[in-house]
């Protein structure tokens, strides 16, 4: 019990003496200090301020540093058979379509400069890639928030998501275990705009603040129970107007649909925002 409440009630009490007093309450008994709050409280009201949990802190993920981008291919599968070998390599990686219309593939996440080009060099030597470029941290949307706000990063997560509309879901893919599946998808699109968003659906659903489904905005990411056993299973990136982009299974490409598909709705477990 909080001894400053305790001692403002006991000054009303005659022939109160605060240091003859504290010896004695601070060996009393829970039982007792209650009886003594009831007698103290007949003579004047007694509030107690109420219990106000703790606000939860926000999570945040955390911004990308130093990135490899390597090829520029004119056919998809290019980018996919050198992603495969880098992901044989450890390398978490992923291809995408760069605005120039080429595909390029990106990996790594690195505290410097420096580091990145060291890495690339030993890949280099190692005959795995060519020529490579170094993207820094102001190479991102992400970068540019303070200039036109969380809006506009919003709205670059979405062109970045329709940016994948159409590629395959998985000729090789970005993971020998899922392929260039949901989760590589959803981390693709956040990581190309600066966001070191994790590679897998659990612990993408585990890293963002929980949102209701009225409540969602672009840029959200939107999960489901797709696999038996598995609460989280299957992720999409939330575009807005009900609808979301996501790669819905092997042998198909990646697509837009909408949360109020049966299937989907059904299968629906909840939103999650990465963006204050």
């Amino acid at each position: 019990m909080n001894t400053r409440y305790i001692f403002g009630i006991l000054r009303i009490i005659p022939g109160y003496h605060e240091k003859a007093w504290l010896s004695w309450i601070t060996g009393c008994s829970l039982p007792v200090l209650s009886i003594l709050l009831l007698f103290a409280g007949c003579g004047q009201k007694v509030v107690i301020p109420p219990h106000i949990p703790p606000t939860p802190p926000q999570k945040t993920l955390h911004p990308m540093r130093f990135t490899i981008q390597v090829g520029a291919f004119s056919r998809v599968e290019n980018a996919i058979q050198l992603n495969e070998s880098l992901e044989r390599k450890g390398l978490t990686s992923y291809y995408f379509r760069h605005e120039s219309g080429l595909f390029k593939v990106r990996f790594g996440d690195f505290p410097s400069k420096e580091a990145a080009r060291a890495a690339a060099q030993d890949l280099v030597s190692a005959g795995t890639i060519d020529s490579y470029y170094i993207v820094g941290p102001d190479d991102y949307a992400f970068s540019k928030v303070r200039i036109y706000g969380p809006a506009g990063l919003r709205s670059e997560i979405v062109k970045t998501a329709e940016s994948f509309i159409g590629l395959p879901y998985r000729l090789g893919g970005s993971s020998t275990q899922e392929g260039f599946d949901c989760s590589g998808l959803a981390m693709a699109v956040y990581q190309l705009n600066g966001l070191n968003l994790p590679r897998y659906s659990k612990e993408q659903y585990a890293s963002g603040d929980p949102v209701e489904r009225i409540e969602l905005s672009k840029g959200d990411l939107v999960f489901f129970e797709i696999s038996k056993g598995r609460k989280v299973s299957h992720v999409g990136v939330y575009v807005g107007d009900g609808k979301f982009i996501h790669a819905p299974g092997k042998n198909k490409t990646i697509r837009l649909d909408s949360l109020s598909n049966a299937y989907y709705a059904k299968r629906y477990v909840g939103g999650r925002s990465y963006i204050q």
